[in-house]
């Protein structure tokens, strides 16, 4: 992907961030809902000024410096933490609340509000994320993530043995009988074959689950919820079942 390429995708990441569209670009440039169509579109890339960019970056409350910044930051962000970095979130509920949030795409004022969490307190964990690479904290405290599309906590980490422990018992420990809750077990005999299909649709599920938390995000704070979905699946029997095969 060419520098300048890389730049158009993270104007549109930023506008779905601020809830912002291209009529909004229209009007900031004087120019028409089409025309910032087709001035963001990939393939005009060669074809827009530094001075139209910088006109965009503005509008977006962002330098140009701030701006190509970010575009380079997209090619450098992590997949994953180290396993001592994910010891020092787990250690400090606090610190772990503020990370969710801001991988969330919370912005600290959003934060503040809705927690008991002094803005002195969570300036001070957002300066602690911002040491361990997990996002970088920008002028007027804004908040940039450093993580990738595929960023995904360690196996077996303290991320997952936190969630796993404290996390998972009460999540299942619901009655799941809301319009919005669902629960389902289903247990069969599949074969290789079979198998490897479930496996393909449930990826597709995971990534249609990721694509619609950053479709929501264009929604105010106040519209979004925070949704969890668990997906598993292993071959299984019974404990009880299992100590009465024959060995």
């Amino acid at each position: 992907m060419s520098e300048i390429s890389q730049i158009l995708k993270t104007i549109k990441h930023q506008l779905k961030l601020q809830s912002k569209t291209y009529r909004d670009v229209a009007v900031a440039l004087d120019l028409s809902e089409a025309s910032v169509k087709r001035l963001l579109q990939a393939e005009n890339a060669a074809s827009i000024s530094i001075e139209r960019l910088s006109q965009i970056s503005q509008m977006l409350g962002l330098s140009l410096i701030e701006l190509m910044q970010e575009a380079d930051a997209q090619g450098q962000r992590l997949h994953t933490l180290e396993l001592a970095q994910e010891r020092e979130l787990v250690a400090d509920t606090t610190l772990l609340l503020v990370a969710v949030c801001a991988i969330n795409h919370w912005t600290h004022t959003e934060i503040i509000g809705a927690y008991r969490i002094s803005e002195t307190e969570c300036l001070r964990h957002l300066l602690k994320l911002d040491k361990l690479g997990l996002l970088s904290l920008l002028p007027g405290n804004r908040i940039r993530l450093n993580l990738a599309r595929d960023f995904d906590w360690l196996p077996e980490g303290p991320i997952q043995h936190y969630f796993r422990h404290k996390g998972m018992p009460d999540f299942l420990a619901a009655k799941f009988h809301q319009d919005d809750q669902s629960l389902n077990f289903i247990h069969g005999m599949l074969t290789d074959s079979a198998l490897s299909k479930l496996d393909a649709e449930l990826r597709l599920l995971k990534s249609k689950f990721a694509e619609l938390h950053t479709e929501s995000l264009a929604a105010p704070i106040r519209k979004r919820r925070g949704t969890a979905l668990l997906l598993a699946m292993r071959e299984w029997e019974p404990e009880e079942f299992t100590a009465l095969r024959r060995r």
